[in-house]
């Protein structure tokens, strides 16, 4: 069976959180004593999950030169789920159940896999619900996409759909407000409510957000840029959105 290493603080403890089956194993710094470090371990103790206090030398070995790993590394067994259109409208149910608004990021056509590893990785620490993609012509989770997202993809819920136009109509339909960035938009987004339910919807690298992706987002908006270059790179432009909308959400 194949195996992943995720580790840091916050991830390990979002995994075991949400997806504690998949990890097989907990290595922790020896000697380090803290509240969150023993929570992790309790939640590891929930799960019957085996805790091995390690040396810091062959703990830095486990991950990829240069990674801070703060002292945690989760060993997880088998590879992160790809989810399907049902899986996303019972998760906006289960929302709904909660009191939670919906909060989504959709990449319309995002190809490179080190763009949708960063993308995750926004989106998990930005405490997105879902990101959706198209099934094709889009980057998969692929081991490039998965090292980049440093643990995010083993607990966000990556959607893949068939017909990305036909799932913005239903989402719409189920009260989610379609949010797509275009650099062309007269709408700033720091002028733009982003409390609601909400799907930001991200276009490809180079070429944007499609012509029937643009047709069915409720509203376009746009990071105002000050320099020369004309764009940002989609990660980057995905981060700076998700967060003002962390920013907005939270106030």
């Amino acid at each position: 069976m194949s195996q992943e290493v995720v580790y840091g603080l916050h991830v390990v403890q979002a995994l075991l959180k949400g997806s504690p089956q998949n990890v097989s194993e907990l290595l922790l710094l020896r000697g380090r004593k803290d509240q969150r470090l023993q929570k992790i371990i309790q939640q590891a103790e929930r799960n019957d999950i085996p805790v091995r206090f390690i040396d810091r030398r062959i703990l830095d070995e486990k991950v990829e030169e240069g990674a801070n790993h703060q002292g945690v590394v989760a060993i997880c067994s088998g590879k992160a789920k790809i989810h399907d259109e049902k899986f996303l409208f019972d998760l906006l149910k289960q929302l709904d159940q909660r009191g939670e608004v919906p909060f989504l990021l959709i990449l319309d056509g995002v190809t490179d896999p080190h763009n949708l590893g960063a993308c995750l990785r926004s989106a998990e620490a930005a405490g997105v619900h879902a990101v959706i993609a198209p099934k094709d012509k889009s980057a998969g989770l692929t081991p490039t996409a998965l090292k980049v997202a440093c643990g995010a993809a083993e607990v966000l819920p990556f959607v893949t759909v068939t017909n990305l136009a036909r799932a913005l109509q239903q989402l719409q339909q189920a009260g989610v407000w379609i949010y797509g960035a275009a650099g062309e938009a007269a709408q700033d987004i720091y002028q733009t409510q982003l409390t609601g339910p909400l799907a930001l919807v991200m276009g490809a690298e180079g070429s944007g957000l499609r012509r029937l992706t643009r047709e069915h987002c409720d509203h376009l908006i746009k990071i105002p840029m000050a320099g020369e270059v004309s764009s940002l790179n989609v990660s980057v432009a995905t981060g700076v959105c998700l967060f003002e909308a962390v920013r907005q959400r939270n106030g």
